[in-house]
Formats: C-alpha cells, sequence, structure tokens
C-alpha cells in the first residue's frame, strides 16, 4: 500500500521528474473545500495502485512550483510520465476519471 508523497521544492525533482513510475500530483490548499473533497479519493488510488506514485503540493508552501506549472485553480492533478506533464485535470472530478486519465 502506497503511501501519498508530500513533495517540495526541494525533493520534486528525484521524485517526480525522475521517477520510473508514472506520478499523479496533486496540487492542493487546506482552505479550498473541493480539495478536501478530492484528498480521499487520492489517497484511495494511491493505496489502489502501486503502478503509480501519488504526491501532494500544498500550493500555499509551495508558491514557486504551483507557478512553474501555471496553475490558476485548485485543485489541480497533473500527470507526469518519464520527467514530462502529459496530463492535468482541473477541479473535483470522479475517481473514475482519474483513473481514466491516468490509464488505469
Amino acid at each position: 500500500m502506497a503511501e501519498v508523497k508530500v513533495i517540495t521544492g526541494d525533493n520534486f525533482k528525484e521524485e517526480v521528474l525522475s521517477s520510473d513510475k508514472p506520478v499523479l500530483v496533486d496540487f492542493w490548499a487546506v482552505w479550498c473545500g473541493p480539495c478536501k473533497m478530492l484528498t480521499p479519493v487520492v489517497h484511495e488510488i494511491a493505496a489502489e495502485h502501486d503502478e503509480i506514485k501519488v504526491c501532494s503540493v500544498n500550493v500555499d508552501d509551495e508558491m514557486e512550483l504551483a507557478q512553474q506549472f501555471g496553475i490558476m485553480s485548485i485543485p489541480t492533478l497533473l500527470v507526469f510520465k518519464n520527467g514530462e506533464k502529459v496530463q492535468q485535470m482541473i477541479g473535483l472530478q470522479p475517481k473514475a476519471a482519474i483513473l481514466e486519465m491516468l490509464g488505469i
């Protein structure tokens, strides 16, 4: 059972860009209602799918990362494969849509 890895500017390259697995990155904030509703879904995906790495970025703590990827609305989910952003989904989404985006 995989856990959701907390991402910072310090570990982003190692954990996301250098990952040998596809990476789902959840950009969120503590004060964001839709983010709070999405968090359990993201944790379920992490627990059920070892073939992907699931990470989270608190946009209030990591403003530079949010700016780097043009995060204008949260929650935003990004998918990285081989160090490249390949998918993006904005807003509260059902688990099935997230899994479809991941190709699972």
